[in-house]
């Protein structure tokens, strides 16, 4: 029997859980000429959802995660190879022959991936220009291409001024619904909120925010059922304990918990035991981040772990919420309402060392 939970990766089909209320105000946005501005904490399915969205609505789309992206050109490069997985070559070659600089396109013959490149030294921005601008060609009011850029954040990191290129491309385009999608809120909220940002109001402002548990709480007792039928409804409600029903923890989790009971049905505690296994499997990582943390970020997760109060006066306040903010940054805490480690397992591994 095929494991029921999913993580890692898009979550579809029979993996995806609920959103239902989400996926449908995203298509909303799909069949308008507006675009959509989605914030969400590492992890919380911001892709999965959109993924689905997207899908329902039988759209054209592509993808590019701009944490992938190295340099301008790089961008370029891999908004057009995705691009040719929904336009073949041959029917939109006319397009590119109107480039200014004309890219290197091939074809691998035993998959038919299309790989593209540029030469080096040329203008990054050119090159920007002639694809996006290609992607705009190619469609119509009609029939509008779903772009979907994800950790739109890091579009500041890249090069200098590309927040301003980028606008002053995308505001005239008629034909493209942009999705962009974000873990760092504060950095999002700068870019699309703050007036003399170029994205100021590019979009509708979205967050993604936990499951609701009942929703979730049913997703798990529906598939754990057939491995735990005396007790499947008290096991989902401890996974979800455990979890703070974090949508990729809670699936991890799970995932582990429905394997021993398959493996192992004379477990007993088979959450704890679930649960040992991950934090030990993941102990050699979890050991290697923790060396590299400051002394003040580890005095902060391990406040954290264990429930304690920042306001110590052991350290400045200051340096405590600048010190917060960098772990929010690099996506080991999250906020809701209040701060907390974004992995329970590491959580639990900083207790076991307290």
């Amino acid at each position: 029997m095929e494991n029921p939970f999913k993580f890692g990766t898009v979550v579809e089909a029979e993996y995806f859980t609920d959103r239902v209320k989400e996926v449908n105000y995203i298509n909303q946005f799909i069949q308008s000429p507006n675009h959509l501005i989605l914030i969400s904490p590492r992890r919380f399915g911001k892709s999965s959802v959109v993924a689905k969205a997207i899908t329902q609505s039988g759209r054209k789309s592509i993808t590019v995660n701009i944490q992938q992206v190295v340099s301008v050109a790089d961008l370029a490069a891999k908004l057009m190879r995705e691009f040719f997985k929904v336009h073949p070559m041959e029917r939109i070659r006319h397009l590119i022959t109107h480039f200014r600089i004309i890219p290197t396109v091939t074809t691998n013959a035993l998959t038919g991936t299309v790989d593209v490149s540029f030469q080096p030294g040329v203008d990054a921005t050119i090159l920007l220009e002639d694809v996006m601008e290609l992607m705009e060609k190619a469609h119509t009011e009609s029939d509008r291409l779903v772009v979907v850029l994800d950790e739109f954040q890091e579009i500041l990191d890249l090069a200098p001024r590309l927040d301003k290129k980028l606008r002053a491309i995308m505001q005239e385009q008629k034909h493209i619904n942009y999705i962009l999608l974000g873990s760092q809120e504060s950095m999002m909220t700068d870019i699309f909120e703050k007036k003399k940002s170029p994205f100021y109001h590019f979009g509708e402002l979205m967050r993604l925010g936990k499951l609701p548990r009942d929703n979730f709480h049913e997703y798990l007792t529906v598939r754990l059922e057939n491995c735990f039928p005396n007790n499947h409804d008290e096991l989902a409600d401890d996974i979800l304990d455990y979890t703070g029903s974090h949508p990729y923890y809670t699936q991890q989790l799970a995932s582990n918990v429905w394997q021993i009971g398959m493996l192992q049905p004379e477990q007993k505690d088979v959450l704890h035991v679930a649960v040992d296994r991950i934090v030990t499997t993941h102990g050699l990582d979890y050991e290697r981040l923790w060396l590299n943390f400051k002394r003040t970020n580890k005095w902060i997760l391990q406040r954290l772990a264990s429930n304690g109060n920042l306001q110590t006066g052991e350290h400045r306040t200051s340096t405590v919420y600048s010190a917060l903010k960098r772990l929010q940054k690099d996506g080991y805490v999250i906020y809701s309402d209040r701060y907390e480690i974004e992995d329970p397992f590491f959580k639990e591994w900083i207790l076991r060392g307290i």
